[in-house]
């Protein structure tokens, strides 16, 4: 999932970094400090988890976890994963800082909606809430490989046969996501539930 340097077009990586920048300062002031500890764990398991991939063209196919982050962050999985990604950036030369900005993008737009709709599912039945974390896991990664491809195609539209390649390929990923966020979201509701932002009623 994270687009390489030297692959994108300049007015492609000046709209994801004004768009991440923009993301990120709503997401530091929307970050509530007493579940800091939860942010940074969040933003470890997306970094632990994205380390291992497969090389598919101009990116990578590869774990995310980006529906679990941001069906527990909200806004606040974008700060989140943009830490994670500088830090692969910089010490793996995953990705790179050129592109940093459009892969912030890629990967956090989808977590902050599946938040919001998914959140208000969670909590109400064991059911309903390992769909709402299989749909999160499902969706976060549809959107970002969407996004991804549509970052190639506003570059060149010679990228389309492999915008088609690279979201096909995420398919099992999507699958894996959502089965992994599901039981997670309902792991951590019976042994951890302060993690979850279930509003009260």
């Amino acid at each position: 999932m994270h687009i390489a340097e030297g692959v994108l077009s300049g007015p492609v990586l000046a709209s994801g970094a004004v768009l991440a920048m923009a993301g990120t300062a709503i997401g530091l002031k929307k970050i509530d400090y007493d579940r800091i500890v939860h942010v940074a764990i969040l933003a470890s398991a997306f970094f632990v988890a994205s380390l291992i991939h497969v090389n598919v063209g101009p990116a990578s196919v590869h774990l995310i976890l980006n529906g679990i982050v941001g069906l527990l962050l909200g806004f606040a999985a974008i700060p989140a994963i943009l830490t994670a990604l500088f830090l692969q950036s910089v010490f793996f030369q995953y990705g790179g800082l050129t592109a940093l900005g459009v892969n912030v993008v890629v990967m956090a737009a989808p977590a902050v909606l599946v938040h919001y709709l998914f959140l208000p599912l969670l909590g109400k039945s064991s059911t309903l809430t390992f769909v709402a974390g299989f749909l999160s896991g499902l969706l976060s990664i549809l959107c970002s490989s969407l996004l991804l491809g549509l970052s190639l195609w506003f570059t060149d539209k010679n990228f389309f046969e492999t915008s088609l390649v690279i979201i096909t390929a995420h398919i099992p990923v999507m699958i894996i996501e959502g089965i992994i966020t599901g039981f997670c979201v309902s792991f951590l509701l019976k042994v951890y539930p302060e993690i979850i932002p279930v509003k009260k009623k």
